[in-house]
């Protein structure tokens, strides 16, 4: 497999870190990740575990910082501080180099408010997270997600990510559909750490609904192309999840990506 591509617990959801070791290992990649979910319910041990299981690192952790509560909430940034403290003593503890997260949803905010209220509740953080030598990333997500989120565009994103002085995950998916998309993205590669793949097929209505790259709409030669030719140089992210990816059987999905995938970033020599 391809060393810059990462497999890990999104593309399984709701397994253990045994039954994800035993994805990885049947899987052989490079990088992984966690989800910090996995962290709270079977503790950093477990974590520690699959981490060493195979000749693989630890990319990245995901957290859900204020969700499923609201930024007007301030009542509870500090428990949400808390939690994400431990995920960055945890990420620092498994070699893993970034944190990428969703911030909570706007509620009655304006996203201009919402945006300045999730920079404030995160600022303690990103100071403890530079010092851990661990980065902190935001994402876009769907608006299906606003009630958890409320980056929607990667335009949008980046303006949050750099009010907040955190990083971005660029998320394809996501994204992929927006105006002005070449020139957003070159404005993120500077504080770009992950990028995330996954392809959708015209129609799907279930959300999620991603497809291996190859069977759907998004140009992802083009898409990525642009990102590597702005200088990206980072990890690139399977984000597998849905209908299509269940039906096909979840290690087979990212098999299939992974190979298309690796046979793009060895045909572009990246």
């Amino acid at each position: 497999m391809h060393e810059r591509i990462s497999i890990g617990g999104i593309c399984f959801p709701g397994e253990s870190a045994r039954e994800v070791t035993a994805h990885l290992r049947e899987l052989a990649p490079h990088r992984t990740s966690l989800v910090s979910p996995m962290l709270f319910s079977e503790g950093l041990p477990a974590l520690r575990e699959l981490v060493q299981a195979g000749d693989w690192t630890l990319e990245y952790l995901m957290h859900p910082f204020l969700a499923p509560r609201q930024l007007s909430q301030k009542d509870a940034w500090g428990e949400a501080r808390a939690q994400l403290d431990q995920v960055i003593q945890a990420a620092a503890a498994l070699g893993a180099g970034s944190i990428y997260m969703v911030t909570g949803g706007r509620g009655g905010l304006t996203w201009e408010d919402a945006a300045a209220a999730f920079s404030e509740a995160i600022a303690p953080c990103v100071a403890r997270a530079g010092d851990a030598g661990v980065r902190l990333m935001i994402e876009p997500a769907s608006t299906v997600f606003a009630d958890i989120h409320i980056a929607h565009s990667l335009r949008d994103t980046v303006q949050l990510a750099e009010m907040a002085g955190i990083g971005v995950c660029l998320d394809v998916f996501t994204c992929w559909t927006e105006a002005g998309l070449q020139q957003s993205i070159a404005r993120a590669m500077p504080r770009c750490h992950l990028i995330q793949v996954a392809d959708y097929v015209l129609g799907d209505r279930a959300s999620p609904c991603r497809a291996v790259p190859g069977d759907g709409a998004i140009p992802l030669e083009r898409i990525l192309g642009w990102a590597l030719d702005a200088g990206y140089a980072g990890a690139f992210d399977l984000e597998l999840l849905g209908p299509r990816i269940d039906q096909e059987g979840r290690a087979a999905a990212c098999r299939r990506t992974a190979d298309w995938l690796g046979d793009f970033l060895s045909a572009r020599g990246a």
